[in-house]
């Protein structure tokens, strides 16, 4: 019978800490979970799948701000939002919420996808070079952003830089970001009164709208529950969604022959994507807490306790998958949205866009490589690139 003071010690309280360390490898090898500061790191893809799932867990990341000591305005809506709803208030949450990201929409952004993409890949194809966080990820994740919620582009650069600073409450150093955090909260806030003021007097069809609109019966959406919802659409969209193109382009830097097996293949697009997020998604674990005391696999796990589901770890475990990035290989499911009805609501959107981004960035840029050194947030909780300088060239020289 496992025994959690025997179990391996992972410090994901450490800025130095790596999700995809050696360390943590061998912490899986010994053991299916490991001793963390804020809990128990469950570290195995079967565990994790069942995990995700369980019955007696509910949804952890509520005590979030609780592990860092910190209770302004980010960790007040943290606390509100959907995600960390459970039960009937949850459900209800995201019945009102789905129409607002329903297939329809999602298909009738497509043709925008492709061309913000290709407006942002001509500004600097030219040039053999880029900072790609940039010149593309950012802009492109935020301006996606804007499309979805019915607003003029001219507003995503300020959206971009608050997403960026209230991003930092999902690293490991939240407590000393909280001043930052918490400014550009409220300015997100107040920019989001701003944005419903105006639906409320012109409706459009748009994600906004959907949201005003929402309501079961006599049950509709408050006025609180729709600026949370809001702020939860945009910061969420842009911040992982920008992470997330980094970290594929990254791979891909490490692994040049499946780009250019992408290039020849775009249909492989929507693949590449479930390739990237399983080998290197920008949220590296999903938390849990138990609702009452159980026992899992001969393991006494007491209520109250936090279980931090490792994503990457999971998805990379050898007992399950081929070593390595291949997009040619249809793997397992990952972790890479959650899973169970915490499972992401924006996840086709989230998918749609990034397809997009990586078939036209492969059919453009041949012979990525880096330019330099590149600058990252923390390897643990939400993780991506800060800057990513790449050179290249231009695939085909008619669009340069």
């Amino acid at each position: 019978m496992p025994k959690i003071d025997e179990a391996p010690y992972l410090d994901l309280k450490d800025p130095g800490f790596s999700i995809q360390s050696k360390e943590v490898q061998q912490a899986r090898e010994q053991s299916w979970f490991a001793r963390t500061p804020y809990g128990l790191a469950i570290l195995r893809y079967e565990e994790m799948k069942a995990m995700i799932m369980h019955p007696l867990l509910r949804q952890g990341s509520y005590r979030w701000p609780e592990h860092n000591g910190t209770t302004g305005l980010w960790s007040q809506w943290w606390l509100r939002m959907m995600l960390n709803k459970e039960g009937a208030d949850h459900a209800r949450l995201r019945k009102l919420g789905m129409p607002a990201f329903s297939p329809r929409l999602v298909t009738s952004l497509i043709p925008d996808f492709q061309a913000l993409g290709d407006e942002l890949i001509s500004n600097f194809e030219a040039d053999g070079r880029c900072e790609f966080q940039r010149a593309f990820a950012e802009p492109y994740a935020t301006r996606v952003v804007c499309s979805l919620i019915g607003l003029s582009h001219e507003r995503s650069a300020r959206l971009a830089e608050l997403s960026v600073e209230m991003g930092y409450a999902l690293g490991v150093n939240y407590a000393e970001d909280e001043p930052r955090v918490d400014a550009a909260t409220e300015e997100m806030f107040t920019f989001t009164h701003q944005v419903v003021a105006e639906r409320r007097k012109t409706p459009k069809d748009d994600f906004i709208s959907a949201l005003i609109n929402a309501s079961e019966d006599d049950d509709a959406l408050s006025e609180q529950e729709v600026y949370d919802m809001i702020v939860l659409s945009i910061f969420g969209g842009i911040d992982t969604t920008r992470n997330q193109l980094g970290l594929a382009i990254q791979m891909f830097l490490d692994h040049p022959d499946q780009w250019e097996f992408l290039a020849q293949n775009p249909d492989l697009a929507r693949q590449a994507v479930e390739e990237v997020m399983r080998t290197r998604p920008t949220v590296t674990w999903v938390t849990r807490e138990a609702t009452e005391d159980f026992e899992f696999q001969g393991l006494e796990i007491a209520q109250g306790t936090t279980l931090h589901l490792l994503s990457q770890s999971a998805a990379s475990d050898p007992q399950h998958f081929e070593a390595g990035f291949d997009i040619t290989l249809k793997q397992k499911p990952h972790f890479g949205f959650g899973g169970g009805k915490h499972h992401c609501i924006g996840s086709p959107i989230a998918r749609g866009d990034m397809t997009e981004a990586l078939k036209l960035l492969s059919s453009r840029l041949k012979n990525i490589a880096t330019d330099g050194s590149a600058q990252f947030l923390p390897d643990s909780g939400n993780t991506g690139p800060l800057t990513l300088p790449i050179k290249f060239e231009a695939r085909d020289s008619s669009h340069a």
